[in-house]
């Protein structure tokens, strides 16, 4: 009898669990990226709209490293329950393929991840220090052709977000050297350059937004089909004539597997979170449009966008960082 009557009471208590309402209790979106980049820039003003919304706190935790490989795999193998969520960037396609490329089985693909939606798709833009003589892109890569692998040039680490552009450009124009200084994420990239550590990154506008408003930092060129909204007398790397089109989106994700129920918990919390005043603002604020998309459409274009970038990882091959 005490037995069963344990039984009994564990299978209450599954059945009570199984029946809690999501959520009821704090989620934590990872952030696998250091302060200062673009994902913590969009991650911040979000989880503050999404508490507002779910009536759960929401906790924003940076766990960086590898590129984003660090946080992202967390993520991976986290409990399939709604509760741990990730907000990432492109590095999601990409630090696979890597891995591909040199032999490496990754530590992640992009099968162990749910989309939730997307929710900004920024061109990069490339800022040059204030302080260094380049007026134009024609100037910064007719001087890196005259010296090759004398150019330094920044990111937010090897084969991330800002290091790809950067050499599909430097492939567009003819197959140009520049010395990469790899770094953990945005804001140190940013810092290279303000401290003439590097002569320019590809930068997300977040990032860059108060460096070029300030003065510190030139905007020579945006990596979009067509102008930014933002930055309108920037011209885009196509009109100067590189064959290059590339987009720094937000995205947020879910491991593998959670239940249709929590997702569409989730989707629609994202939804409303997205047209709160306060984000909104926030965004506007950095300078990056929300370009929202709910997870059946983002699918649709994760797997469009993923496959013109393992694409350009095949080209760029094995890339010497160092």
């Amino acid at each position: 009898m005490f037995w069963l009557v344990l039984v009994i009471a564990s299978l209450l208590a599954h059945t009570a669990h199984a029946q809690e309402p999501f959520p009821s209790r704090p989620i934590t979106m990872v952030n696998p990226f250091p302060p200062g980049g673009q994902v913590d820039l969009t991650a911040r003003p979000l989880v503050g709209a999404l508490e507002r919304v779910l009536k759960q706190p929401v906790v924003l935790t940076n766990k960086s490293g590898a590129a984003g490989a660090v946080g992202m795999h967390s993520v991976a193998v986290a409990k399939p329950d709604g509760y741990t969520i990730v907000m990432t960037v492109p590095a999601i396609t990409t630090l696979p393929e890597v891995d591909k490329l040199f032999g490496r089985t990754p530590n992640f693909t992009r099968a162990d991840f749910a989309p939730i939606a997307r929710i900004n798709a920024d061109p990069t833009i490339l800022v040059v220090n204030t302080d260094l003589p380049y007026k134009s892109v024609a100037e910064l890569l007719a001087d890196a052709k005259k010296r090759p692998n004398e150019i330094v040039y920044s990111s937010s680490g090897p084969y991330g977000a800002s290091h790809v552009p950067t050499e599909m450009l430097l492939h567009a124009a003819g197959g140009l050297k520049m010395r990469h200084l790899p770094t953990t994420g945005g804001g140190p990239a940013t810092t290279a350059v303000l401290g003439n550590h590097a002569a320019f990154w590809m930068s997300t506008t977040g990032p860059a937004a108060p460096h070029v408003k300030s003065g510190k930092l030139r905007a020579l060129a945006v990596s979009s089909a067509s102008r930014h909204v933002h930055y309108p007398d920037v011209p885009t790397l196509k009109e100067l004539g590189y064959d290059v089109e590339y987009y720094l989106w937000c995205g947020l994700f879910a491991p593998k597997s959670t239940s249709p129920a929590v997702m569409t918990a989730l989707r629609d919390a994202v939804r409303k979170a997205v047209q709160d005043a306060e984000f909104k603002a926030a965004m506007d604020k950095i300078q990056v449009p929300i370009a929202y998309q709910d997870a059946d459409e983002f699918r649709a274009w994760w797997d469009a966008d993923s496959a013109r970038l393992a694409e350009a990882i095949k080209r760029i091959g094995k890339v010497e960082t160092k």
